[in-house]
């Protein structure tokens, strides 16, 4: 217990000693880098969600989609996630995504999320295995010496490690089991969302290929970023900052990966640049990223979704929930009455009460018509044959 502790005490020094270093090198900070690098990073954000867009647009054919209100929800969900820890804002994009899309369902939207990771998966082996191959990223056996509370736990104590992967195996397993009332139908739905997968010209045309216009401009973000705090931008400075930024990632217990990447970027660059210089770096695209990001995310609340704060769309998410449980969906947006969206469910086909004679749309067959009662000459007809 005592090296955690030991560890969370010198991974919150060491990130103030480096905001200490930051705030002293403003002066140096190239403004026209730094500008460029955040405009970059908002191409990026914005190609990726029209990715994310492709991606619902198969899913749901038939509806009418607003890509500004899929930009609106990805935005943020990014600006959230640089706050809070866990990645908190992909509650935020699903329950955004779900009420901008008529007739889409939770697990549909939640399983769009999954198709962005192929190209992610991709991309991070080869940007991971560039930087292990440098000399300068540290080995996993040496992430418990980094001065990050995260990794440090993880690393040095694998029997937690083990116990906490087994515990999410469990809880998944029993999620599934509670689940299996509805199992068909919600797998269906998890279909619905990977609808997308099934073609893959398509795949490759409107999610992977603009995916990776999109990792172009990020990749240009982070180099002009290099320049604006003084290390430098080069191809081998740029992949090493991406494989720290794949490694945060993996381990999202901070907001943004806050700690992790400070630890990383002083050991990669320990030879590029000074400390005090690299330590600027690793908290300034810390704290550029997460403001530009943040506001961008808080712009898109207010003028798209009309909330005035992260925490309304999370009352309104929960209102959301317990709404659909209880009926058609009625998801109300702050402000007037003409925001009110409207979301109705169809209802489920009622099957026919005992007490109605039957019900013809629960037949699999045309009902037997009956036969015209006989007439006047029918009838003496019917008499004169008896006679």
């Amino acid at each position: 217990m005592l090296l955690p502790l030991a560890s969370l005490g010198d991974d919150i020094s060491g990130f103030t000693d480096s905001v200490g270093k930051f705030t002293h090198s403003l002066g140096e900070i190239h403004l026209v880098s730094l500008l460029i690098a955040l405009v970059s990073f908002g191409v990026y954000l914005s190609l990726r969600s029209r990715a994310f867009f492709h991606v619902l647009r198969a899913a749901y054919p038939t509806e009418r989609i607003a890509f500004r209100r899929i930009w609106g929800a990805y935005i943020a969900a990014y600006g959230f996630n640089n706050v809070v820890p866990a990645r908190g804002g992909d509650v935020i994009k699903l329950f955004l995504t779900r009420t901008s899309i008529a007739n889409a369902s939770y697990p549909a939207v939640a399983a769009a999320f999954f198709v962005e990771a192929g190209f992610d998966l991709a991309m991070g082996l080869f940007i991971l295995t560039f930087a292990f191959t440098q000399g300068v990223f540290p080995k996993p056996p040496d992430f418990s010496k980094l001065h990050a509370f995260d990794l440090s736990l993880l690393a040095s104590h694998p029997r937690f490690t083990l116990f906490l992967l087994t515990f999410l195996a469990i809880a998944g397993l029993a999620g599934f089991a509670i689940l299996s009332r509805r199992v068909r139908a919600f797998w269906a739905r998890v279909r619905q969302g990977l609808t997308i997968l099934w073609d893959r010209p398509r795949y490759f045309r409107e999610v992977f290929l603009v995916q990776f216009l999109g990792w172009g401009f990020r990749f240009t973000a982070f180099w002009f970023m290099l320049d604006a705090f003084n290390v430098g931008g080069s191809v081998k400075n740029v992949l090493l900052v991406l494989g720290v930024n794949a490694v945060a990632a993996v381990v999202p217990f901070t907001p943004g990966g806050a700690g992790v990447q400070q630890a990383f970027l002083v050991k990669v660059f320990a030879g590029t640049a000074s400390g005090a210089t690299v330590a600027a770096y690793s908290v300034g695209q810390q704290i550029a990223i997460a403001l530009f990001s943040l506001a961008l995310g808080f712009f898109a609340l207010v003028t798209i979704f009309k909330f005035r704060s992260f925490k309304e769309v999370i009352a309104a998410g929960r209102e959301s929930r317990a709404a659909e449980k209880a009926g058609p969906a009625v998801v109300a947006t702050p402000g007037a009455a003409a925001d009110v969206v409207l979301h109705e469910q169809p209802a489920p086909r009622r099957r026919a009460a005992p007490t109605e004679l039957f019900d013809d749309r629960d037949l699999d067959f045309e009902p037997v018509t009956r036969r015209p009662p006989p007439t006047r000459s029918r009838e003496r007809r019917r008499r004169g044959r008896g006679r």
